[in-house]
């Protein structure tokens, strides 16, 4: 099969298509054939380096978080799919050293969920990672229904989910995004659109969802609300008796299964800005990179 392989940890320009063998699914796990995967901030965070530490596995390296595609075949005491179930996925490549950029995936089936009925399959790889953040990021807030929530990076893939998720949950949604992105946001079913041009009112959130490491967030939750980071480098500082906390995505192929249901009831929407072949990942990482996307950057592997 062909895969985006990583020789060392450096730009862009090293991520090269090679032949690897095709996986064969262990005990517990699937085979998918890989309809499309997505460009992560986390991809090129691995890519440099900067998580060198947190890496278990050596190089050459496939990255990669997240997947849509059918199964090829199961491997033993497998029984929730069966060969040719369309799925979605999202592994953990950074700890479990199965990337997703190649054109067959071997992981364990309970990453994995049944792909929306009515989305295009290849589009469904906007699902993962970003709807798995999103939800995780809202269950660690734990605010009761009805409150105010300011979600930042509101045109972002986890934001853009963040929004929806709450909206349909009886938040009164506070989105933050770019000037130009009122229209975008009220898509998204937002109550008010805020931007640099339009700054949130100091206090006027009861929480705050914080997508962007957008920096004085913060001083738009009232004394003594909550507050969720999903941006370690730039983790909002508590203040005014605000619970401040983070939250990193887990992988939850049960949780993800609700996800898809979501999008076939029309609560969530999978927005993809671009799709490149397997030989322009690395275009894909400076697109991501250069930030402005309003949607997921996916990778066609068969192309």
């Amino acid at each position: 099969m062909r895969a985006s392989t990583l020789p060392r940890y450096g730009g862009p320009e090293l991520l090269t298509v090679a032949e690897l063998n095709r996986p064969a699914p262990g005990p517990g796990q699937i085979l998918v054939r890989v309809a499309a995967s997505a460009v992560n901030p986390v991809d090129l965070e691995v890519r440099s380096g900067s998580h060198a530490q947190n890496v278990g596995h050596g190089f050459p390296m496939v990255l990669g978080w997240d997947l849509s595609g059918v199964v090829e075949e199961c491997g033993t005491g497998v029984d929730r799919f069966t060969a040719g179930d369309r799925v979605v996925a999202m592994s953990a490549q950074m700890a479990t050293g199965v990337g997703t950029h190649a054109q067959y995936v071997a992981l364990d089936a309970d990453l994995a969920a049944r792909a929306p009925r009515t989305a295009e399959l290849r589009d469904a790889a906007a699902l993962p990672l970003a709807g798995l953040t999103a939800h995780q990021a809202l269950e660690a807030l734990a605010a009761p229904a009805g409150a105010t929530l300011l979600v930042t990076g509101a045109t972002g893939a986890v934001g853009g989910f963040a929004v929806q998720l709450a909206v349909s949950r009886g938040f009164k949604v506070l989105a933050y995004g770019r000037p130009g992105d009122a229209d975008r946001l009220e898509a998204l079913g937002a109550h008010e659109a805020y931007s640099d041009e339009r700054p949130v009112p100091s206090g006027a959130a009861d929480c705050l969802l914080e997508t962007a490491g957008l920096p004085g967030s913060i001083a738009g939750v009232r004394d003594g609300g909550r507050a969720v980071s999903i941006v370690p480098k730039a983790p909002p500082v508590a203040e005014r008796g605000i619970d401040v906390r983070m939250s990193f995505v887990e992988q939850d192929g049960r949780r993800l299964e609700e996800l898809s249901a979501l999008v076939d009831e029309g609560v969530l929407t999978l927005r993809v800005a671009e799709t490149f072949p397997l030989a322009e990942v690395g275009e894909a990482h400076r697109r991501l990179a250069a930030g402005g996307s309003r949607g997921k950057l996916l990778i066609s592997p068969w192309d």
